[in-house]
């Protein structure tokens, strides 16, 4: 999983059937002092996140684990809101 901040919404209103009611979020990885990485990735919102929230998100095989993207052709989605982060000193 990776952490990163809801940056955007990607709107396609001509996309595959399967993914019909999916919103596409663009997601843009953050350090652990939420400060912004270069890497971002379009993933589906399996959680109702917003724009300027901190977003736990899963790639790959594991994007098609959840209940709304069982067996769809997605590669990302955000599957938890980041309430805080604990962090000890000796891991910066």
């Amino acid at each position: 999983m990776i952490l990163a901040k809801v940056i955007g919404t990607v709107w396609a209103t001509r996309k595959d059937e399967q993914m019909t009611g999916m919103k596409l979020q663009i997601v843009q990885e953050v350090d652990l002092d939420y400060a912004p990485r270069t890497k971002f990735v379009v993933a589906v919102d399996s959680v109702g996140a917003g724009v300027g929230e901190i977003v736990l998100v899963a790639q790959g095989s594991s994007a098609r684990q959840t209940e709304l993207t069982k067996n769809k052709p997605v590669d990302a989605v955000i599957t938890a809101i980041v309430d805080k982060l604990d962090v000890s000193q000796g891991s910066r």
